[in-house]
């Protein structure tokens, strides 16, 4: 080659050109000594990260990444763990509790079926009257039911300033049962008259009058109870 024939590109081109163009094929061999040098690395033992991952699973494959083992042996295993139960559980299926029976007509009144109203004659009464209430429970339920409704079950209470002053569970002759049949919005309905005396334990004494002023008078069977009623005696 002649010796003239870079010199004579120089010229032309200018020496800028001339070396651009000398840098660029010497920075292309350090790539290439760069590529062949990692690839006899990989080839040494190193695994390749492409490889590490295996194909796209198929239905009933399960998708395994191996990670380089530096890495795996920093991450800890999952201990097994006992099945969790639920607070109070023994670990074994609780017994189911049986299913109510079903209801026939003239079983006992359920309590919540039953609606107990309590309404006074008047407000006030004079002294020569006597105070009378109507007591009323009607059963709401579906089929007809028994319930005791005698005086010592279904008891009507008059009160003064809290102080129990009068009530039909005293003093009833003979067991006080009054069982009675009830049907679905059909009312028992049962007048109550007080004498104006109180009524206590003592049923052989002479009982003594209740005095002018304001009572309360209250009904209750079991868990049942109506409203309070208020009037005056004069």
């Amino acid at each position: 080659m002649d010796p003239d024939t870079f010199r004579g590109d120089v010229g032309v081109e200018g020496a800028d050109v001339y070396w651009r163009r000398r840098v660029s094929v010497l920075t292309g061999m350090l790539v290439v000594v760069a590529v062949v040098a990692w690839a006899c690395s990989s080839a040494s033992g190193k695994p390749d990260a492409a490889k590490s991952v295996r194909a796209t699973p198929g239905p009933g494959d399960t998708m395994v990444v191996a990670l380089p083992s530096a890495l795996a042996s920093k991450i800890p295993s999952p201990s097994p763990s006992a099945p969790s139960l639920s607070p109070g559980a023994t670990g074994s299926p609780s017994p189911s509790a049986p299913p109510p029976k079903p209801r026939r007509p003239g079983d006992p009144c359920d309590a919540k079926d039953l609606v107990l109203a309590l309404q006074s004659g008047q407000d006030v009464y004079g002294r020569d009257s006597a105070p009378t209430f109507v007591l009323t429970v009607v059963s709401t339920g579906r089929m007809e039911c028994t319930v005791d409704l005698g005086p010592r079950t279904l008891e009507m209470r008059v009160l003064s300033g809290g102080q129990r002053v009068w009530s039909t569970a005293d003093c009833v002759a003979g067991d006080g049962v009054d069982r009675q049949m009830l049907e679905r919005g059909i009312p028992f309905v049962r007048t109550i008259r007080w004498d104006r005396h109180r009524s206590g334990t003592d049923c052989e004494g002479k009982r003594p009058a209740a005095g002018p002023g304001t009572y309360v008078a209250t009904a209750h069977a079991g868990p049942i109870r109506s409203s309070r009623v208020v009037f005056h005696l004069r």
